[in-house]
């Protein structure tokens, strides 16, 4: 059993950053791919950054330069660090571990950009 929790979120003020963190339990295979959505409301959740066990990243596009998704696979840990924050980056953020046709999810953490 697979159990993520997600930790970092809060308040910011436009431009400012956050790093939100993801603690995993279980067995994570070290080629799962371990990536952050967010979902703001009234929109559907969306894809904001992934890593694969080979460390191949990818980002959204509202988020290039701005996000770095990095995980330690021996802590069973992800990261995601978020700089120059914008008023639309206001959401709740999902750690999500993709492996063996199985994904997993955390509770999801908030994240308010607002002066």
């Amino acid at each position: 059993q697979v159990q993520l929790s997600e930790s970092g979120g809060g308040l910011v003020q436009p431009g400012g950053s956050l790093r939100l963190s993801c603690a995993a339990s279980g067995r994570i295979s070290s080629i799962a791919i371990v990536g952050w959505y967010r979902q703001a409301p009234g929109k559907e959740r969306e894809a904001v950054a992934s890593i694969s066990g080979y460390g191949a990243t990818n980002y959204a596009d509202s988020v290039k330069g701005r996000f770095t998704i990095s995980r330690d696979n021996a802590k069973k840990w992800v990261d995601l660090q978020m700089n120059s924050l914008k008023s639309e980056d206001t959401a709740v953020y999902y750690c999500n571990v993709e492996q063996f046709g199985y994904n997993y999810w955390g509770q999801g953490t908030q994240v308010t950009v607002s002066s």
